[in-house]
């Protein structure tokens, strides 16, 4: 039996959106500069999502619900955020499950866990009019200045100090709910090069590592 290439476990669905929305770019490896590889994004294919919605369901049990995998694909990637409730930090989270996968009978070299610190909304935070849109933000100056004036993305950061507070305080500025749909518009549309977090680096990578470009001869 043929494997898929990669299983991927998110902790809750707005992650599970940011990963469909990327997906569903035309060409999305080239902006990662990895070979193509076949990802089926409906939940429960080649998408995982904890069945709590939460981060520490799947720092707790994360080995298990990638078990039955084992046999239907060849690596596996574990996000979740760093920030929440009983939280052991970012090494101590990523030792964690990486040693849970690999004793459960994952190769090491075949699986990645990835640990967001604080979370999720510093991968979709960028100085980009797409970032406005989505977030509904139709203020006269531009988001970005808005920002800094109100003191939640100093002009000197490259990221909002706390990334999902200052979006949805944004959101309720424009009286918009908070929903998945917001996170999978901004994966299809933010700057993959923009994106200067140090987790996003480690999963990009990692399908660096998986998914190598075939260099011609």
């Amino acid at each position: 039996m043929n494997k898929r290439p990669c299983v991927i476990l998110v902790a809750d669905s707005n992650m599970a959106a940011t990963f469909r929305g990327y997906f569903k770019r035309e060409r999305w490896h080239l902006s990662l500069g990895c070979a193509p590889f076949e990802i089926n994004t409906d939940v429960g294919a080649d998408l995982l999502v904890d069945e709590g919605g939460n981060d520490p369901g799947v720092y707790t049990k994360g080995h298990e619900l990638l078990r039955p995998y084992q046999n239907s694909h060849q690596r596996a990637l574990v996000v979740l955020d760093c920030e929440w409730g009983g939280s052991p930090g970012k090494d101590a989270i990523v030792a964690h499950i990486t040693a849970n996968l690999v004793a459960s009978g994952w190769a090491e070299d075949a699986v990645k866990v990835i640990a967001i610190e604080p979370e999720l909304e510093n991968w979709l935070w960028q100085d980009k009019p797409q970032v406005a849109d989505a977030l509904g933000y139709q203020g006269a100056k531009p988001l970005r200045q808005h920002l800094a004036d109100s003191g939640k993305w100093p002009a000197d950061l490259a990221k909002p100090p706390r990334p999902k507070e200052t979006a949805e305080w944004v959101l309720k500025q424009a009286k918009k709910p908070r929903s998945s749909a917001i996170y999978q518009k901004l994966a299809e549309h933010i700057s993959i090069r923009g994106c200067t977090d140090v987790a996003f680096t480690e999963m990009h990578a990692a399908f660096l590592v998986w998914f190598p470009m075939e260099v011609a001869a």
